[in-house]
């Protein structure tokens, strides 16, 4: 397994640019620089992970996104790339320059990106930069709960996408009550299985799993085996997994009780995945 360099992370995804829409962040997971759009300025989510650090519990200003802002916001930061000029930003002054290679643009935020009302609209505009050509080549990343894959403006917008394009989703568990005690979403775990099993049978889909302790109790050895069982479920109705992402908790959860599994750990937890799957398994 390889091991990917830590990740940098500024404070507030957006507001250390003076941006509205568009982050920059080193990705343990991308294993290097990711420019990212957040899809959801009011951090609207129908996940409530017990380990995320966002506090969704102060009632926020509504904020709607814009299409030309994003775009604008985007090209500069892209030029700003380019240009080789991001030492020039105080958050990444440091950062080694071969972590300072772009590694894509992601669809992501502090919210679910696929419950952007203009998620469509969006996945046009960064493809219609990308085929500019004055910013360079870039892969579009889509990293998402899996909950809104089926919903029709998704779906318009991912066959947008090219083959070299990614797409992340989650899947934690491999049951409904411990989804509910660890995601804390309505939406039955089998819809969402079910999503990430008709998206993987005609594009790859990489899985991305977190693993923490809950009030110092670690992942039971059976709620593994239920989380592998549905890993199978998805590759045996035809999906096709490029790879399973094993990691835990990288910035502080804004709930109490969570905490971080060590290397050992979650090396073992990925162990198990490749030996009883024989998919690719990488820990971050």
């Amino acid at each position: 397994m390889s091991l990917k360099p830590p990740t940098v992370t500024p404070c507030s995804l957006c507001d250390f640019l003076g941006n509205r829409f568009v982050y920059a962040v080193i990705s343990q997971r991308a294993g290097g620089l990711l420019i990212g759009v957040e899809m959801n300025p009011d951090q609207k989510c129908n996940f409530q992970c017990v380990y995320c650090y966002v506090d969704r519990s102060p009632v926020r200003e509504r904020r709607s996104f814009s299409l030309r802002a994003m775009s604008a916001e985007l090209k500069d930061l892209l030029q700003r790339h380019r240009s080789h000029r991001f030492k020039e930003l105080p958050t990444f002054s440091n950062v080694p320059e071969e972590l300072l290679k772009l590694k894509g643009v992601a669809l992501s935020g502090e919210g679910e990106p696929t419950l952007c009302v203009r998620f469509t609209e969006v996945v046009e505009e960064i493809i219609h930069i990308r085929n500019s050509g004055q910013w360079g080549e870039f892969k579009i990343v889509l990293i998402t709960n899996g909950t809104g894959l089926d919903l029709p403006a998704v779906q318009q917008g991912l066959r947008l996408l090219s083959l070299s394009d990614e797409i992340w989703v989650k899947l934690d568990v491999g049951t409904d009550e411990k989804m509910h005690g660890i995601n804390q979403s309505p939406v039955p775990l089998d819809h969402i299985i079910g999503n990430i099993a008709a998206l993987g049978q005609w594009r790859p889909v990489t899985i991305q799993s977190l693993f923490c302790s809950v009030n110092e109790m670690e992942p039971r050895d059976s709620e593994i085996g239920d989380y592998i069982q549905r890993l199978l479920e998805i590759r045996d109705r035809g999906a096709a997994i490029s790879e399973v992402q094993v990691y835990s908790i990288v910035r502080p959860p804004s709930h109490n009780g969570c905490g971080r599994l060590s290397l050992s750990q979650l090396s073992l937890i990925a162990r198990r995945i490749r030996s009883e799957t024989g998919l690719p398994v990488e820990v971050y």
